[in-house]
């Protein structure tokens, strides 16, 4: 597993709503400005999610001011998908869209199954327990992949 940090990440999931920014957040503060991130979803139908708002809080991660955007609008407002060194897949249907991008350009992808903490849990405790699973899971993928976090926490 190359551990080296790249130049350029992009985070998707299926709204960029939760997972993918939740990914882009904790990659900007364990990595800090080492590295360009930005994150995306297949549709932007909904706004960022306030559970994700909150386990990421817990963290000292900041995600309240987070604007969710497709990959067409990346691409509309001038973000390069060609200009990413690395891919990063939260969720199966943004894996299908950015494989669909390498066709293309030349992507790395990798796909880090993560669960959808939506729709889990009845009660809000339950519903922030799903949450922070998620959380914990881009958080454990992440380390993996990059390696203990550069940034002091």
């Amino acid at each position: 597993m190359d551990r080296t940090l790249p130049h350029s990440v992009l985070f998707c999931c299926d709204h960029n709503a939760v997972r993918s920014p939740m990914a882009e957040g904790m990659m900007k503060k364990f990595y800090g400005h080492a590295c360009y991130v930005q994150s995306a979803g297949v549709h932007n139908d909904l706004e960022i999610d306030g559970f994700a708002v909150a386990v990421c809080q817990e963290i000292g991660v900041e995600l309240s001011r987070h604007r969710s955007r497709s990959f067409d609008e990346m691409q509309q407002w001038g973000d390069d998908l060609s200009g990413f060194d690395l891919v990063v897949a939260l969720s199966p249907a943004s894996q299908r869209q950015a494989l669909e991008f390498t066709r293309f350009f030349h992507l790395e992808v990798e796909y880090w199954p993560v669960m959808d903490a939506t729709g889990i849990g009845e009660t809000r405790e339950a519903k922030l327990a799903s949450y922070r699973q998620a959380r914990d899971q881009i958080k454990a993928q992440m380390i993996r992949r990059f390696g203990p976090p550069t940034e002091p926490q």
